[in-house]
C-alpha cells in the first residue's frame, strides 16, 4: 500500500507563487523547496523541471481564478453587483507592485513558451466563459451593452489592462483601480451617467 503524500502539490505550488512574487522569472527550484521547506528532489520529483512546475501552477491559477469568480457573484446581491466582484477579483491574488511586477515578468516569459502560452489561452478563455455568464446573468440591467460575448471580452480587456497598467504604475491599490474602471464600463452599458 502507497503512503499518502504528507507535502501536497498546493503546498508546493503555493511555495512557487510566493517566490515569483518575490523574484521574479528568474527563480529557481531551489528556492521554491526553500519555501516549501522540502528538498529539490521532492519539487523535482513531483513536476519534473520548472517548465512543469509552471504549467501546473497556471492549471491551479486557472481553476482558482474561475472559483474565485464564483464565489464573489454568489455573495453579492444582484446579478450586476456580482459581474462587478468576480471581475475586480481575477487580479486579486497580485500583491503590492513589485510582486504584481514580478509576476508580470514571468508571464512576459510564460508568452514566449509555447506550451504555457497555451495554457494562458485556456485561463483567459475560462476567464472570458465565466464572464459571459455572469454578463448573460446581468444583462437586463445593462440595456447599453454590446452581445454577451462582446462585453465579456471587452469587461476582461479592461481587467487585464488595468492590471497591466497598475503592475507598471501602481498609484492606490489595483482593487480599487480595477473596481473604478469596471464601474465606468458597467455604467455606461446601464445608461446612467458616471457621478
Amino acid at each position: 500500500m502507497a503512503r499518502p503524500r504528507s507535502i501536497t502539490d498546493e503546498r508546493l505550488l503555493g511555495a512557487a507563487e510566493t517566490v515569483i512574487g518575490r523574484c521574479g522569472p528568474g527563480f529557481t527550484l531551489a528556492q521554491v523547496a526553500s519555501e516549501a521547506n522540502v528538498s529539490v528532489g521532492t519539487v523535482a520529483q513531483r513536476f519534473g523541471s520548472k517548465s512543469g512546475l509552471l504549467q501546473a501552477m497556471s492549471r491551479r491559477a486557472t481553476r482558482r481564478a474561475v472559483e474565485q469568480m464564483r464565489e464573489c457573484a454568489e455573495r453579492a446581491d444582484d446579478p450586476l453587483d456580482g459581474l462587478r466582484a468576480a471581475a475586480v477579483s481575477v487580479y486579486a491574488v497580485l500583491g503590492d507592485a513589485e510582486e504584481a511586477a514580478n509576476h508580470l515578468g514571468q508571464l512576459g516569459v510564460d508568452i514566449g513558451d509555447p506550451v504555457l502560452r497555451s495554457l494562458l489561452g485556456e485561463h483567459f478563455t475560462a476567464v472570458e466563459e465565466e464572464l459571459r455568464r455572469l454578463v448573460r446573468a446581468a444583462a437586463s440591467s445593462l440595456p447599453h451593452a454590446p452581445s454577451v460575448p462582446r462585453a465579456a471580452r471587452a469587461v476582461l480587456g479592461v481587467i487585464n489592462g488595468v492590471s497591466l497598467d497598475w503592475s507598471i504604475r501602481p498609484h492606490g491599490r489595483l482593487a480599487d483601480r480595477l473596481a473604478e474602471d469596471v464601474d465606468a464600463v458597467l455604467t455606461a452599458w446601464r445608461g446612467r451617467e458616471d457621478s
